[in-house]
Parts: C-alpha cells; structure tokens; sequence
C-alpha cells in the first residue's frame, strides 16, 4: 500500500497532471466562460509557446538577444505547473527573490544606467547641444501615448504613465517605472519595450522616409567640433545639478547615467568603468532578464490589458520617432546650418541602434552623407530626456 500511494503520489506531481488539474479548476469554475476559461485552462501551454518564439526571436533573429533570451526563459521557468513552478517563481522562490531585492526595490534598472553612462560618450551632445532639443521632442511619444492610454483606454493614471513610458525605447526607465506605478503590469510592458527596441530597424524607417523628401534625406552636415576633456567630466555633473534643482524625482536614474560617465570620462578610474561596461552590467542583465520573465506567467500576462499594452506600446513608439523628424523640420524654419531631418528619429533612447538607423537610411539617400555621429547627438539626448520623463510621470502619480 505504501508503494501504491507513492507512485500515486509520483504521479499526482509530474508536470502533465500539472497542466490536467489546471484545465480541470478553469473548467469547473462557473465565474469563467467562453475564451477566457480556455485561456485560464490551456495559459501555460499558451506561455510556453509564446516564450518559445521570444527565445527565437532573440537566437535566430537576434532581436535584444541580451534580454530577450533571459526574460524568454524566466517566462518558461514561471510557467512549470504547481508547486514547481512556485518555488521557482513565487514569493521564496528563486527568482521570486531576486525580484524583490533587484526589481521590485528598484536596484537593477539603476545599475544598468550605471553601465549605460559607462559606455556613452556624450561628445556629439556637447558638440551641438541644440540636437538636445529633437531627443526633448521625442518625448512625446511617451505623453501622447499616456493621454491615449487614460483617456481612451481606460487605464488609470499610473497604469497608463507605465505605458506611456514604452515610447521612450528604454528597458530600464520601462521597468523602473512601472516596478514603482503599475507592477502588476511589467511583464507585458518589460516585453513591449524590449520588442520595439529592437524592432527600431524595422519601425522607424517607414515612418523616416514617409515624413522626409529624397532632398532632405541628402543633407549633409558639417563636422562636429572636438570636444574636450573638460567638458566631458562637467557636462555629467551639470546635468546631475540642474536635476536635483528642477527635478528630484529623476534624480535616481540621472544620478546612475551621470556616475557611469562620470567614471568613464574622468580618467582615474579605469578599473570601475571597466567594471561597469562590463562584469557588471552583464551580471545584472541576466537577474533583471530572469526576474522579469517571471512575470509573464499565464495569469498576468494573457488579459485583454495585454494586447491594448501592446498596442500602445507601438503607437507611443511611432509617435516619439515622428515627433522626433518633425521637430527637425521645424528647427530648419529658424536655423541657417540645415539638419538632417532623419537624426530626429534617433531621438529615442534605443542606444546606438537608433542613430545607426538614421546613419543607414541617409547613406541610402546619399552614399557620401555619412550621419552617424550627429544621430548620436540627439541619441543620448533621449536617454536623458526618457529619464526626465520618468522623473515627471513619477512626480504627478506620487
């Protein structure tokens, strides 16, 4: 009898009887109907294929393979059938914990800015600070989206400021707003923002070529001046101050994103900002991948929110890159030195896919015009404009 109900009791814990209960409870529960009670009796197999084809996307297409294959797998992990899968993914398993003390307290996304400063040169900015002003336009994508998300949508505010802030193609400043305003919603917002930051070679140039004439796609600009030691180690530290005057509340983000160049600019530290490029921005990468992968459990992420996330996140997205060419044209009304109307799309924070983008299309207008440089400009501009946003969006739902 003690063998019989072990292997009972053997059978009752594999993975298939897993998924068989799970069918048999969405089934019996008189509160589900129609797709909704398929989804609540088959999600897990529907995650697990839809975390199959992100893992794809990320190995075979190599769409932000860095986080797309640790987010992909987290959401397999979640989706193992009881108690397995919450002692993986639960409160006390192990990604539940590295959740908690990475994600949910805010840790990651900072140290990521930190590695991000690290690798940024913000020379092109400093070089020409008015392109400052096409990586500012790019923002509204991040409001225009907001206002869609609350006034048509019927998301409440700080559902709709987390979703507002995918226009802003940054992962990070995605996830460390909505850890702070709408965490029920991260796994499908982590996914959004990570998607369309890699799509950007495939958003943006339609929406380039559609708001730009074969002439303006031809402008060639001037060489940038070079810029010196000096005002690469003060221009962080300026920023940082004119944050904590104006705007507290960004103060963690800039913060990071100032440290991180700081390190890289000044010169005595070579160690950290090696560091910081580096061992740990990588470290980091895989616990933030894993633990947002473990929200993208059936429950959380099949929901009809799910598909209007989705469909905002591209709507912001393609508004930011709009706003961003538009704004060019607009500074060419007033400006002698023309400017190249594609490097406004490069205002989004998707760095440096972005400013390739507006390099690859000029040089299919103009073999000889050669943008990359000046895209970086308004590149890193976004960078520090999407996390002006989240100061922003963070302060009006605070």
């Amino acid at each position: 009898m003690d063998i019989m109900e072990g292997l009972l009791t053997l059978k009752d814990s594999t993975g298939v009887m897993g998924f068989v209960h799970s069918a048999q409870n969405a089934f019996a529960d008189p509160n589900l109907q129609g797709v909704e009670q398929i989804l609540h009796a088959h999600g897990q197999w529907i995650m697990i294929i839809i975390c199959l084809f992100l893992l794809w996307l990320g190995i075979k297409k190599q769409f932000e393979p860095l986080l797309l294959v640790p987010i992909a797998f987290g959401g397999l992990l979640s989706n193992i059938p009881m108690p397995a899968g919450e002692e993986i993914a639960g409160p006390n398993g192990f990604l539940g914990i590295i959740f908690e003390a990475g994600i949910h307290k805010g840790l990651f996304p900072l140290i990521i800015f930190m590695g991000v400063g690290a690798m940024t040169d913000f020379g092109p900015l400093i070089a020409n600070p008015k392109t400052a002003l096409l990586g500012g336009a790019a923002q509204f994508g991040i409001f225009g989206a907001l206002l869609m998300a609350y006034c048509i949508f019927g998301f409440d505010l700080s559902e709709a400021a987390s979703i507002g802030i995918i226009g802003g193609a940054d992962g990070p400043t995605s996830i460390y707003v909505t850890t702070k305003l709408a965490e029920h919603l991260l796994g499908p917002i982590a996914v959004a923002a990570y998607s369309y930051m890699a799509l950007v070679p495939v958003i943006q140039p339609p929406i380039m070529k559609l708001l730009t004439t074969e002439a303006q796609r031809k402008i060639q600009m001037t060489q940038l001046r070079e810029v010196s030691k000096r005002e690469k180690i003060v221009f962080p530290l300026m920023i940082l101050l004119l944050c904590v005057i104006l705007l507290p509340s960004a103060c963690p983000l800039l913060g990071a994103l100032c440290f991180g160049n700081l390190c890289k600019e000044c010169g005595v530290v070579e160690r950290l900002s090696d560091t910081l490029q580096n061992a740990l921005i990588n470290i980091v990468t895989i616990f933030l991948g894993l633990s947002v992968g473990s929200k993208l459990s059936a429950g959380q992420f099949l929901t009809v929110q799910t598909l209007f996330i989705l469909l905002l996140g591209i709507i912001a997205f393609s508004l930011a890159t709009a706003a961003g060419v538009i704004m060019a044209h607009i500074m060419n009304m007033f400006s002698k030195t023309k400017i190249n109307p594609l490097i406004g799309s490069a205002g989004v924070s998707a760095v440096p896919m972005a400013a390739r983008v507006s390099n690859k299309v000029g040089l299919e207008a103009n073999p000889q015009n050669f943008l990359l440089m000046h895209a970086m400009g308004p590149n890193v501009a976004g960078v520090i404009g999407s996390a002006v946003a989240a100061g922003v969006v963070l302060a009006l739902c605070h």
